[in-house]
């Protein structure tokens, strides 16, 4: 083993490697959230633009499933890391006062444990639904764009959000991440050292801002379906 792979993986082992690992998947996902909301509310300008827009990924081929893997692999190193730290904090309890500090952040671990891989669920699932097909007869619809022939996505969303039960999970997981996300978001530049106690309330507010973002933007799509507004 050289010394630069002994070296990181002695950083990896640490807290700090841990917390930077968490920060950095964290951010990863983020971005990946907020293309994945725009990308998605292109249903609102009609079937063109979403057909356009699911083309455009299917064309991708395999480095399309090669960005799915990665995403998910992205998501359990966060949630695995974050639960060796949650480990971590409940041994260091050193006096009183970090003893009651790690219970709060215990409790706060648990519950962004508890969330983050109740969105896993929900990738996977997501990924069953709306790529694989699986309950989703609709998977095979095609239309014609621009004298081309691709998957119809607009009318498979349409009719996979049709089903209730699917938007209700869709819609309790969204309130979940974007929960996750209002913590984890501040958190991240906390802990990549961007935020100092004079900043941290502005990071706090940003997190909420953006969770919120998300959640209406999210939500938005299952809802206009269900309510009959997108058809």
């Amino acid at each position: 083993m050289s010394a630069l792979t002994k070296s990181l993986s002695a950083f990896i082992c640490s807290s700090i490697g841990k917390k930077f690992l968490v920060a950095l998947t964290g951010a990863a996902l983020v971005i990946f959230i907020l293309g994945h909301m725009v990308g998605n509310l292109l249903i609102f300008l009609g079937p063109d633009a979403l057909n356009a827009y699911g083309h455009k990924l299917q064309s991708m081929g395999a480095l399309l499933w090669v960005a799915r893997i990665g995403l998910l692999v992205t998501v359990a190193i966060h949630i695995i890391f974050t639960i060796k730290l949650t480990r971590e904090n409940r041994v260091a309890r050193t006096s009183r006062y970090g003893y009651q500090a790690t219970i709060q952040a215990s409790k706060s671990s648990r519950y962004m444990i508890f969330s983050g891989l109740t969105v896993l669920a929900f990738i996977v699932y997501h990924i069953l639904h709306f790529t694989l097909h699986v309950g989703n007869n609709y998977g095979e619809l095609h239309t014609n764009l621009h004298g081309e022939t691709v998957h119809d996505v607009y009318t498979m969303v349409i009719h996979g959000f049709s089903w209730k039960p699917a938007s209700i999970f869709y819609i309790f997981a969204m309130g979940l991440l974007c929960s996750h996300l209002s913590h984890g978001v501040s958190s991240m530049f906390q802990t990549l050292g961007l935020a100092t106690a004079r900043s941290w309330p502005v990071f706090k507010a940003l997190g909420l801002a953006y969770a919120a973002f998300i959640f209406i933007g999210n939500c938005s799509i299952p809802l206009a379906v269900m309510l009959g507004w997108v058809k």
